[in-house]
This record gives structure tokens, sequence and C-alpha cells, in this order.
């Protein structure tokens, strides 16, 4: 209950502090509609050569690019702003202030700053999700919509791990700030199913760099497409990434050298 409601006074005083600016808050958003737009745009280009990619036809794949860009604004609500931070803290020693208070350090750097507008972009994308399944004329049966929640859930769990894991490089590496592109040019691989990919590309993106669970999995739920294994070991990465995460944690704590060492 301690952390629900420390949670509850982050997005307060977050919310707060993006209604002092609404004209930039209303900007933003018109930018997000503007950019789900073009990336409509582009899946329809490549479905002017083709019925299917990877298998999945046009609104199988925009069912997807529905959940990527929930997913993508998940990444810009909680962790673009946080990780971004946690580097700065390092590097400058403020981490200090933070290990003093008396709240678990990874909870409060991972949730303490929170950009709302960025929830459009969840929003819009469960839109874009609706309409694709109404276009598709599928209605997910109770068991589908249990497979997807436990999936995506599942699936930002992974997201978070993976990012928090490259950012605590940071404790040892002067500037990592470049990773955070780095993860984000693999991410941009959740755009189309992973069936696209073949070979060893598609088995680095399933079991090394789990994109796979990120986004495929979660539209393959709503679909009918996913079997009880694939449910089973999304939640078995999640648990598994979590873990490692936070075990990396505290390893690196015990080795970070402070500001007054």
């Amino acid at each position: 209950m301690k952390y629900i409601r420390l949670f509850r006074e982050f997005m307060r005083a977050c919310l707060v502090e993006e209604f002092e600016y609404r004209a930039n808050f209303a900007a933003n958003m018109l930018s997000t509609v503007f950019w789900l737009v073009m990336a409509i745009l582009t899946v329809q280009l490549y479905f002017y050569r083709t019925q299917e990619i990877g298998g999945w036809d046009f609104y199988e794949v925009l069912v997807l690019l529905g959940i990527f860009n929930a997913v993508h604004g998940f990444i810009e609500f909680i962790l673009q702003p946080n990780m971004s931070r946690l580097v700065n803290h390092i590097r400058k020693g403020t981490l200090d202030f933070v290990l003093t208070k008396p709240v678990d350090s990874q909870f409060y750097i991972s949730f303490r700053h929170l950009v709302f507008w960025r929830l459009s972009d969840v929003v819009l994308g469960f839109g874009l999700v609706a309409y694709a399944l109404w276009q598709l004329h599928a209605v997910p049966s109770f068991v589908e919509l249990l497979q997807f929640a436990i999936v995506f859930l599942a699936s930002l769990v992974v997201v978070y791990s993976l990012w928090m894991g490259m950012m605590m490089f940071s404790f040892w590496a002067v500037k990592v700030d470049n990773l955070s592109y780095l993860f984000g040019s693999f991410f941009e691989t959740a755009r189309f199913p992973v069936s696209v990919y073949k070979g060893f590309l598609r088995f680095t993106l399933t079991y090394i760099f789990p994109i796979a669970f990120i986004t495929t999995f979660p539209a393959s739920a709503l679909i009918g497409r996913i079997s009880s294994w694939q449910v089973a070991s999304s939640v078995g990465i999640a648990v598994i990434c979590l873990t490692l995460t936070r075990i990396l944690w505290k390893f690196a704590l015990r080795h970070y050298t402070s500001a007054s060492s």
C-alpha cells in the first residue's frame, strides 16, 4: 500500500506539471496522431504488392501495429523520462539523494517522472486494435482476452527489464546514452510479426532479444493464433527478465561509488 500511495503521488505531481503547459500538451497529442497515421500508411504501402506479410494480412498487421503503439506509449510514459535521469544521477553523483530516501531505490528511479501526454499513444494504439478487429469481424473470447492481458503485461515487464538492464551499465561506463538508441533500433523490428524475419535473426528476436514477446505474442492472442505454451513462455521470460534486472540492480549498487565515496 505504501508504494501504491507513493505512485499515486508521483502521478499527481507529474499531472500538475503537465497541465502547466496545456498548449504544449495539445500539440504533442496532435503529433502522436500524425505519426500513427504515417505508420499506418507505411504498412499499407507494403500491401500494395502483397496480400500478406509473414502469414499476416493487412488488418492483422494493424492489430500488431496498434499494440506496438501502445507499448511505445508505455515506454515514453514511464521508461524514457526515468531511464535518462538514471544516467545523469550516476554521472553527477545525485543518486546519493535517492539512496537516502526511505523507499526502494529501484522503484523511485523507475517511476518518479511520468509524461502523461504519452498515454495518448496507448489510447490510440488500442483504438487501432479495436478498429482492425472490427474489420476482421473478430470478437475475442473471454479466454483470448485473458491470454492477451497476461501476455501484454508480460511484454511490458520484458520491455522494462531490457531497458533498465541496459541503462544500469552506466554504473561502470561514463556515458551509455547511446544504448537507448540501440534499444530503439531493436524495438522498431517489433512493428512487424516475428515470422517476417528468417533464420538466425528470427531466433535472436525471439530468444536472445525477445522482441517477439513484446508485440507478436499479444497480437496473436487477440486474433486466436497463440498457444498455451506461448502464454506460459511469455510469463516465464518476464519473470526471468525482471529477476535478473533486480539482481543486477543490487549488484550495481554494491559497486556504486557515490559523490562522497
